[in-house]
């Protein structure tokens, strides 16, 4: 039988947010753009708390983003057909690909506090046709265990999995643990990942690294085959992990355009302005 390899954590740091202006409230860099082997396949997450009228309608090409709803009602609108709104615990999963045009925009009177993650795309999908995926927190996939449960929003999770389509690999669990509860979530040893708390405090990995409230671990590296990690909870906790597949290629990002050379951001940039952007 197989070796599993038990993962531990090899960073921890806290995520500090900052007011914004306007309607945008306020901001925290949860994955900061620029470290793009580090991060592999996830090039930057943004924790938003915000109104009416921050994010209008805007470009994207050579990425996903996946938008997580923490509190507050948002409406999604695209150029591409793609039309919902997120209630607390709702995720959305956009495939730009070769290019779309979207707005999220809160419900009148709503402040949304949200997670964007952009997930990369290889160059052989850069210019794939855009999809959107509503991923319904009530509609996914649930494993329950005593003391815990864990949703299960792409990939799985001990054999509950949910039917989210990806180009690249990626597995997005919402664990929930009472006090003393222990869960274990398994994944490829190739997957890089991180966890990231909302609420309360837990141990993390082999190691039984502390992790408390806005604070982001990320995974040990591990070989090929079968791993694992065991998390659990010293006060009531809910957390995320998003773990997935690295791309390994180059990554050039400008603004909302992520390809893999300059010259690749050039011709997003020129096909934007020409209107070559979805319907």
């Amino acid at each position: 039988m197989e070796q599993v390899t038990q993962r531990g954590i090899r960073e921890v740091y806290d995520v500090i947010t900052r007011a914004g202006g306007g309607p945008h409230l306020r901001v925290g860099q949860v994955l900061e753009p620029g470290r793009w082997a580090d991060f592999d396949p996830f090039l930057i997450m943004m924790e938003d708390w915000f109104q009416q009228g921050t994010f209008d309608f805007h470009p994207h090409r050579g990425l996903e983003t996946v938008t997580y709803v923490i509190e507050g009602k948002l409406k999604h609108e695209d150029n591409n057909g793609g039309l919902g709104i997120l209630k607390p615990g709702d995720v959305q999963w956009m495939t730009a690909g070769r290019g779309v045009l979207h707005s999220e925009d809160p419900l009148p009177g709503e402040t949304v506090h949200s997670l964007q993650l952009w997930v990369n795309l290889p160059s052989t999908k850069k210019l794939t046709d855009p999809r959107y995926q509503d991923l319904k927190s009530a509609n996914m996939p649930l494993r329950e265990e005593p003391g815990a449960k864990v949703r299960v929003f792409s990939g799985s999770s001990k054999g509950v999995a949910a039917e989210t389509l990806n180009h690249v690999p990626v597995t997005m669990v919402e664990l929930f643990l009472e006090p003393g509860a222990s869960v274990t979530q398994d994944l490829p040893g190739s997957y890089n990942g991180f966890f990231y708390v909302l609420e309360g405090e837990g141990q993390f990995g082999k190691d039984k690294t502390r992790g408390v409230k806005n604070q982001v671990l990320w995974l040990d590296r591990a070989e090929a085959g079968d791993s694992e990690i065991v998390v659990t909870a010293t006060s009531s906790l809910r957390v995320l992990l998003y773990a997935g597949e690295p791309v390994r290629e180059p990554v050039v990002q400008h603004g909302p355009f992520v390809m893999n050379t300059r010259e690749e951001i050039k011709q997003a940039f020129d096909d934007f302005y020409a209107g070559k952007f979805g319907k």
